[in-house]
């Protein structure tokens, strides 16, 4: 099996959408259709503030995406990388699409010079936190929120 990874396109739309809502999913998560259409326009868009989307390809079909935006940190002077999202089709996991994801959000923060790429998962998880463990390492922070 040979993984191509890719920017995001426009005619990407429809697949993107299954991918992401099945992410969604994952995390029991519901979003509205504006939100939907509002995150797909940025991924498309060129500021480079703001996201930007990678599509992961098997055989020309798309089976993975990963979002990630750069963005100032107050401990550096260059900007970090994070890595929001990540998804893999259950048919594809296990062989690499996830690590290849990865990998190419690293390779975009070192063109882009991030030095520091991070992300967040939930703790059951345990399946991805099995490759996030050997392709990244687990930091102490805990993270909290603003009650809604």
């Amino acid at each position: 099996m040979t993984t191509t990874i890719r920017p995001l396109h426009a005619d990407d739309w429809p697949e993107w959408k299954r991918l992401w809502h099945d992410y969604l999913a994952f995390y029991e998560t519901e979003l509205p259709d504006a939100i939907y259409d509002t995150l797909f326009a940025r991924l498309l868009g060129n500021d480079p503030q703001d996201f930007h989307g990678l599509i992961a390809e098997v055989e020309g079909r798309p089976v993975g995406l990963t979002h990630y935006v750069f963005h100032r940190h107050g401990w550096k002077v260059e900007n970090v990388c994070y890595l929001q999202d990540l998804y893999a089709d259950p048919t594809v996991r296990g062989q690499g699409v996830g690590r290849a994801l990865i990998e190419a959000v690293y390779s975009e923060a070192d063109k882009a010079g991030a030095p520091s790429v991070y992300w967040l998962t939930q703790d059951f998880n345990t399946e991805a936190r099995k490759l996030y463990d050997r392709i990244g390492t687990l930091t102490p922070f805990i993270k909290y929120a603003r009650p809604t």
